[in-house]
């Protein structure tokens, strides 16, 4: 059996390799859809009902996972949809088939994550779990990173051709399920190294209900999100105002990337030692991310982007250790599955919040934004208090 620091890092980079296949499509999403005579309206509708069905079927696949106990089976039938459904994208020839194999490799994003998360916090509760998620989100990241880039470089080759780039994306599609499928023969049964932490056998514990803490937290997030700018708005104000080309908003994403990445690290050791006390710094990232994102002075523009770039690494950290730590492991994939729903709900509505608000003025959005974020925090210590009852 590995160490469960190995486990942590191997899983990383089955998350890296998947993210190199799907972030490097869907960087392509809309121009691939437009070869095919999509419109602007039908393109937001595919990734929206995409984006939809990523978060709310979770609020099914994770009571399932838990239900059949087969963890391992849901995480892999998710990764092998979604590696099994990009290489295709290329050869659609049909707008609605494009469509539907989009939509179906979100579809694998929501079958799997409830599983991959209580997969991880398993071994989390060795490590740390603020460690154990910063470190897979650093890793996952980097895919992130990579996978547009290598898309871009691939198009260059091909002489724009989707057809072979989408193609060659099966190669890490197809190591990260040999490298997954290797993880489970080492490691079959990850609860037990949260039983050999904790001294119970998670496995045969009683499911309970969730507790007040639990649906505190995720209050507290959804606030976190109903006032989070969402990069597309942002990079509709870089290129509209003239601050950037549209060939720079590539770049500026990649650095809020490498932001998310560093601000897992940082807030995920930070949470081991302190506790949820550094989620503090989560509200104070959203609000200053509209106030310097939406200047018209591209060094601003840039501290705007990277600060949403850190806010999003905490976001997909440190915030779903926290979860870990607040449900005891028979309904945990259940409780990443509500949680995922609500907290994607909030995001959604953050982004229409911010976008409307945004055609009215941009001082409109900063005083929303900063009000919404001050509720948020003074809420903190609440959450706190219930976290530790």
């Amino acid at each position: 059996m590995l160490s469960a620091w190995r486990f942590v890092a191997t899983f990383g980079v089955v998350s890296l390799l998947a993210d190199v296949v799907y972030e490097g499509a869907r960087s392509i999403t809309g121009p691939l859809l437009a070869s095919l005579g999509a419109t602007a309206a039908v393109v937001g509708l595919i990734s929206g009902v995409g984006e939809a069905a990523a978060l709310i079927l979770r609020l099914a696949s994770g009571p399932l996972t838990d239900r059949t106990g087969r963890f391992w089976a849901w995480a892999i039938g998710g990764y092998l949809l979604t590696v099994c459904t990009v290489p295709f994208l290329g050869i659609a020839g049909v707008l609605w088939v494009a469509g539907a194999l989009i939509i179906a490799e979100r579809v694998g994003k929501a079958v799997r994550s409830p599983a991959k998360d209580t997969l991880l916090s398993h071994a989390a509760a060795v490590t740390g779990r603020g460690r154990g998620f910063a470190v897979h989100k650093a890793l996952d990241q980097v895919g992130a990173l990579a996978g547009p880039l290598a898309v871009a470089g691939l198009l260059v080759v091909f002489g724009g051709a989707y057809g072979p780039t989408m193609a060659l994306l099966a190669i890490p599609g197809v190591a990260a399920i040999a490298l997954l499928l290797w993880l489970r023969a080492r490691v079959p049964e990850p609860a037990r190294y949260e039983a050999a932490a904790s001294g119970v056998d998670v496995e045969s514990s009683p499911a309970p209900r969730f507790s007040s803490s639990f649906w505190v937290y995720s209050g507290f997030s959804a606030a976190t999100m109903l006032g989070f700018t969402t990069f597309a708005v942002l990079s509709f104000h870089q290129v509209s105002r003239g601050i950037v080309s549209a060939g720079w908003v590539p770049v500026i994403y990649a650095a809020a990337m490498a932001a998310a990445a560093v601000a897992a690290l940082i807030t995920g050791w930070t949470y081991d030692r302190v506790g949820g006390r550094v989620l503090a710094v989560l509200p104070l990232l959203a609000a200053a991310v509209p106030a310097l994102g939406f200047s018209t002075d591209l060094r601003l523009v840039i501290a705007g982007a990277v600060a949403w770039g850190a806010a999003v690494g905490i976001q997909d950290s440190t915030l779903r250790a926290v979860v870990a730590d607040l449900v005891p492991s028979p309904r945990r994939a259940t409780a990443y599955g509500v949680y995922a729903a609500v907290v994607g709900t909030a995001l959604a509505g953050g982004g229409v919040l911010t976008g409307l608000l945004y055609q009215r003025s941009v001082t409109a959005v900063v005083i929303a934004v900063v009000l919404i974020q001050a509720v948020a925090l003074t809420a903190l210590p609440w959450v706190l208090r219930a976290g530790r009852r």
